[in-house]
């Protein structure tokens, strides 16, 4: 770990590391190796190649050996919609999970093809919640005598079938930036909220944002009978939330805030709100990945920022804004290990054989799922 002149860590990846040790899964097809020292110049030709019938999307959390190739970054929910907005290019290639690249389906035409470079590129906190569960715990609901007055809330992290499961049930689905104005939506059509898959971002914004207590809300366990609460519980809570979490944002612990005030004085402390409570109350500054770049961006010269969000990110700012201290607010390194997985040389492997002709890893939501998910989706983009 190499300490900067301000006094905060900062974290580098060994480039003789090998990244694909835990792949797990490979790719049909041969796969050019990492070390492969012309593996850019694919990439370029094969894009060039594709010419306006590619459009490749990369979230801000992929490598920037894959970002250098995107036309468009941006959070799952811009890239989707940024997707929807060239209805020319035939090929949609998404570098990042599997929940973005079936929004980027549902909301672009029929005619167009999503591919994922990885299929093994998922998403744990949208795996955290099944469609068989959630459908569990409906029923767990109107056991309870509640569910006609219980609205569903899904993050945009989740699968389509989660997703399609709010629209068919008077739900929506949110982003970390607007789900504020979508509980509050939520609110005005009913009297209580189950919201998937991430607890934490529907406390902190149910209590930070609405006003709510931290007694408003209870945590629906799907791996314990009825969810491991009472129907009294369950009927006193406006806030039912799904047992989930995001790997990364939930690593962090309030005593890394502390440790870092300490080392760092007037350190800003910025942080997604898919963060623990404990963690957004300690803070400074809490947004989506959109607000932490835009905050760094406007943030003046000379400021220091521990940013508790995913590293790739992280390091990218540092590089973009010299003029500022940015680091990562744990000692330890975190990547996200799933979106990871989206790499140069499955990127070259996926450009190349849509070059030549061959389909690959296409993904594909079927019509009845994307209808519902689309019912949800516009209910979002409806919201004022």
């Amino acid at each position: 770990m190499t300490i900067t002149e301000s006094g905060l860590p900062l974290f580098v990846l060994g480039r003789d590391a090998d990244p694909h040790s835990e792949r797990g899964v490979d790719c049909p097809g041969e796969l050019p190796p990492a070390s492969d020292p012309a593996l850019v110049e694919r990439a370029r030709v094969a894009k060039e190649r594709l010419g306006d019938r590619l459009f490749v999307l990369g979230h801000h959390y992929q490598r920037d050996e894959v970002i250098q190739f995107a036309d468009v970054t941006g959070d799952s929910f811009k890239l989707a919609r940024e997707a929807a907005a060239r209805p020319g290019a035939e090929y949609i290639v998404f570098c990042g999970v599997h929940f973005m690249a079936e929004s980027a389906d549902i909301l672009t035409a029929d005619s167009q093809k999503v591919v994922l470079p990885d299929l093994a590129a998922g998403c744990s906190m949208a795996d955290m919640a099944s469609f068989d569960q959630v459908e569990e715990c409906w029923e767990v609901l109107e056991d309870a005598g509640i569910a006609d007055r219980v609205v569903p809330i899904t993050y945009m992290n989740s699968s389509a079938d989660i997703k399609a499961f709010c629209g068919r049930n008077g739900g929506a689905v949110c982003t970390s930036s607007n789900a504020k104005r979508a509980l509050t939506w939520a609110f005005e059509q009913g009297q209580q909220v189950l919201f998937l898959p991430d607890q934490h971002l529907g406390r902190n914004t149910a209590v930070l944002e609405l006003g709510l207590s931290l007694d408003d809300c209870v945590v629906y366990n799907p791996h314990r009978p009825d969810g491991g609460l009472t129907a009294e519980q369950l009927g006193n809570a406006k806030m039912i939330l799904w047992r989930g979490h995001c790997s990364v944002h939930g690593r962090f612990t309030p005593e890394a805030v502390d440790d870092m005030r300490a080392r760092v004085p007037g350190v800003n402390v910025l942080v997604h709100p898919e963060c623990r409570h404990e963690v957004v109350t300690k803070a400074d500054y809490v947004g989506s990945t959109e607000y932490i770049i835009r905050t760094i961006s406007e943030a003046p010269a000379g400021s220091s920022w521990a940013v508790g969000t995913e590293l790739n990110l992280v390091k990218r700012l540092a590089g973009m804004f010299p003029d500022k201290s940015v680091a990562f607010l744990d000692r330890t390194v975190c990547y996200c290990s799933t979106m990871n997985r989206i790499d140069l040389p499955h990127l070259v492997w996926a450009l190349e054989s849509l070059a030549a002709g061959e389909l690959v890893n296409q993904i594909t939501v079927d019509p009845d799922t994307a209808h519902w998910a689309k019912v949800a989706l516009d209910r979002m983009l409806a919201l004022p």
